[in-house]
């Protein structure tokens, strides 16, 4: 008796995306604009931000999205629209959204940021 199976299908090999932790950069685009994540680019945070207060605005931005999210849970509609108002302004003043960031000198760039902090203060 002979051994009949089907021929087992050819398989292409996948290369796996690599395993991004909370410590690993994500990829950059050449011109390092945008960031990609999951095959999506973003924009990327402007790099002149000092880490202090990107790390403050980071905070801010946290902060606003956990409000987003209970302002729904709540079916607040004020609280909601006040929440992503200030995520908003927290990604402006990162640089991730508003005017290009690599579009303004320096003083454009710094004056965006402190107005971030001071709206989101």
């Amino acid at each position: 008796m002979t051994d009949r199976r089907e021929p087992e299908p050819t398989r292409r090999a996948v290369e796996p995306e690599p395993v991004r932790t909370r410590h690993t950069e994500p990829e950059r685009t050449p011109d390092g604009h945008h960031v990609v994540i999951n095959g999506r680019r973003w924009r990327a945070t402007d790099p002149e931000i000092p880490d202090e207060i990107a790390t403050r605005l980071r905070g801010a931005l946290m902060r606003a999205r956990r409000d987003v999210g209970a302002a729904l849970r709540n079916q607040d509609p004020v609280a909601e629209r006040d929440a992503r108002s200030r995520v908003h302004a927290a990604k402006v003043a990162l640089g991730e959204r508003g005017t290009p960031w690599w579009e303004q000198d320096i003083a454009e760039r710094r004056q965006r940021w402190e107005d971030g902090l001071n709206a989101l203060a």
